[in-house]
């Protein structure tokens, strides 16, 4: 018999893809897909059960189909068509409750796998140059989606301690990006013009949708030899973008407000359903953040096949062009580093973005 995998989230477009993807998996036996709504896309072959995690009838599907591992990407930032903030933290803190609960009384549940976030380590103006996996963030999340996933991993670890025979594996993905990404930060990037916080270029990472699913599958089997999925890996594309790059590369003009400013312009895209310019966002959009990601290559055994610069370029393709074409901002930028006054009269060099 085969594995019995029961996915949360599904109605999601990173859900619906994981779930195709684990079918072809061939000690993949069942999939069970799992949300309070049906989703808009295909989802193969799977089972499609409507349910709700923040319910306790999470435990009865768990028991009906025998599920030996759960896959939790019902953890996320943003409201799923009309919900609100208030269903999106739910979800994410009561949702989690309940599902665990359910896998703690489940006989069959021997792998738990939980799609987390980099928001954990939060984003201060004194924290260290790279996080890893056990640094202590400077300054916990206050709200948002970030202190969600500050609880979530809390109740995991609780879990965790209380049914020591269950593999758990918790991802803590970086701003996931591509031509499909549906999130805050990708909303932000949409914009023709991007607010930005006057004297701050904050360094970023990205992590690739296609890389998120395949660490999800590799962290839902059972480990390749020499390696252990189970456990809490940062994941991440190699190296950094900083904000004025990701910005010359869209092709977008930035507005340097006060900090002040950015808070009240981002209250107004609130309100205006514009984008969800939340306070953690405006805090990663000053200060940054960047993980280390060594365990993630030499315990869990994967290396991402996009770098942040490549996600972000795949991403950057997907989005109509800016106000300012990238070709000729860089035309731009090299004649003035030409000026003799400015560049010292040296010959122009080819610009970096």
């Amino acid at each position: 018999m085969g594995k019995v995998v029961l996915v949360t989230g599904v109605a999601r477009r990173l859900g619906g893809r994981f779930v195709r993807r684990i079918q072809r998996d061939p000690e993949v036996d069942r999939v069970i897909a799992v949300d309070a709504v049906p989703p808009e896309h295909h989802l193969g072959a799977a089972d499609f059960i409507r349910a709700d995690i923040r319910q306790p009838a999470i435990a009865r599907v768990l028991a009906e189909h025998s599920v030996d591992t759960v896959v939790h990407m019902d953890v996320t930032g943003t409201p799923l068509g009309r919900g609100s903030r208030a269903t999106v933290k739910e979800t994410n803190v009561i949702g989690t409750m309940q599902l665990l609960g359910a896998c703690q009384k489940s006989p069959t549940v021997k792998r738990l796998v939980v799609k987390s976030s980099t928001n954990v380590y939060g984003s201060a103006p004194r924290d260290p140059a790279v996080f890893t996996e056990t640094t202590p963030p400077k300054s916990l999340p206050s709200g948002g989606f970030a202190k969600d996933t500050v609880e979530v991993e809390g109740y995991v670890r609780g879990f965790a301690r209380r049914r020591p025979d269950v593999a758990v594996c918790v991802l803590r993905f970086a701003n996931i990006l591509g031509p499909m990404a549906d999130s805050p930060l990708a909303a932000y990037f949409s914009l023709p013009v991007l607010p930005t916080v006057l004297g701050y270029d904050p360094r970023l990472q990205f992590v690739h949708e296609d890389d998120v699913i395949e660490v999800l599958r590799i962290g839902s089997h059972e480990p390749q030899r020499g390696t252990l999925n189970s456990g809490t890996f940062n994941v991440a594309g190699d190296g950094v973008l900083l904000l004025s790059q990701c910005a010359r590369r869209l092709g977008r003009p930035t507005a340097p407000l006060l900090l002040p400013a950015v808070t009240w312009v981002g209250s107004a895209m609130r309100t205006l359903g514009m984008t969800d310019f939340s306070p953690e966002q405006i805090r990663l959009l000053t200060h940054g953040r960047v993980v280390e990601t060594e365990q993630l290559r030499q315990t869990l055994g994967y290396q991402p096949k996009y770098t942040t610069a490549e996600t972000f370029a795949d991403f950057v393709l997907s989005r109509g062009p800016g106000l300012l074409p990238p070709e000729v901002l860089a035309g731009a930028v090299d004649r003035i580093a030409a000026l003799p006054v400015l560049g010292g009269g040296h010959p122009p060099t080819q610009s970096a973005n």
